[in-house]
């Protein structure tokens, strides 16, 4: 919401501009929640103040958690299942993407599609990188004249009071070899990835690299032939023509840059509710209404960066270890010196 000016304020384990080790706590201040000390006050408060939502709507967690936790009203469900959680995502990512970016990884997103239109073309890193320095973002896309048509995707569902859904696409750049197993079906990096990224409010389904086209193509055209260089400025002389495989083979990445898009469905809170039921009389009524948006691919992809920023940071730790920063450097490159004499 427009209201929210979202700033984390750090409590501990950061000290003169360094973390210390210790465990870093944020709060991240919810201007509208004055708005609501009333309707949710932890005492029993007054009945006729609290805004109960009495009949689910439709796509949301609202009458499956209900059903779950034996709530009549849909409110208690609603606000711990929205994706307002994703800001604590954000702001641990953040951290996340400083300490991948120590050792020259980086992690950032761009939008490929609202509704129909799509991104006429491939992206390129450093386009995806001019994107990020932008000051102000429309619709988080590299190519203006693909995110005219996108705004206009945009604009002709607010007209009717609809909403629209899209794809976002989360790179990260700078990524080694040997990241991920494929020893144990639960430390595969694209398994990881895939929870990681579909684990965010409305996205379902998640593509990594070329996956969804691969599965009506054939072999000889999906599968990146290998060939060696002797390219120096690379991690390994090993390279590719393609990176169809999104920097992910057998579970562990190889090099190039990892791709993962994830496929957002459109806001489920409409402003034209459709049809549900009454928790009390069981009696057909309009879905509730609640505060919502009409697209919001380009933050799902900011999101979706903190998470695969997470998950990679993680695997990166456990590889390369080390209590200090200085330590991880030197344990991480004298792994890149291993691959490149390889």
């Amino acid at each position: 919401m427009r209201i929210e000016r979202d700033a984390a304020h750090i409590l501990s384990g950061v000290r003169h501009g360094k973390t210390i080790g210790s465990p870093i706590a944020m709060t991240i201040a919810n201007n509208d929640w004055k708005n609501w000390t009333e309707i949710l006050p932890v005492e029993e408060g007054d009945p006729a103040k609290h805004k109960a939502v009495a009949s689910p709507r439709p796509g949301h967690a609202d009458l499956a958690g209900a059903l779950k936790y034996n709530f009549k009203d849909a409110r208690y469900v609603l606000e711990r299942a929205s994706a307002r959680e994703s800001t604590a995502r954000v702001a641990s990512g953040a951290l996340a993407k400083l300490l991948l970016r120590a050792l020259g990884i980086d992690v950032l997103s761009h939008v490929i599609r609202v509704g129909k239109a799509e991104l006429s073309r491939p992206a390129k890193w450093e386009e995806i990188v001019a994107l990020s320095y932008k000051d102000e973002v429309l619709l988080n896309c590299v190519d203006p004249e693909d995110e005219a048509r996108m705004k206009a995707e945009v604009d002709a569902v607010l007209r009717t009071g609809d909403t629209v859904g899209g794809v976002f696409e989360v790179v990260v750049h700078g990524l080694p070899p040997g990241i991920g197993t494929h020893v144990n079906w639960d430390e595969r990096l694209d398994g990881l990835l895939a929870q990681a990224v579909m684990s965010l409010q409305a996205v379902k389904a998640v593509e990594i690299g070329r996956g969804v086209t691969a599965a009506e193509s054939v072999g000889s055209t999906v599968h990146d032939a290998i060939a060696y260089e002797g390219n120096e400025e690379d991690f390994t002389k090993f390279s590719r023509e393609h990176n169809n495989a999104g920097g992910l083979e057998g579970g562990i990445s190889n090099g190039q840059d990892v791709v993962v898009r994830g496929y957002l469905k459109p806001i489920s809170t409409l402003r034209r509710p459709l049809g549900s039921v009454s928790f009390d009389t069981r009696e057909p009524v309009k879905a509730a209404y609640e505060r919502s948006d009409v697209c919001v691919v380009p933050a799902a992809g900011v999101a979706a960066e903190a998470m695969v920023a997470l998950c990679v940071a993680r695997l990166v730790l456990e590889k390369f270890g080390g209590d200090s920063l200085t330590e991880l450097e030197r344990n991480y490159k004298g792994y890149v010196e291993q691959i490149k004499a390889f």
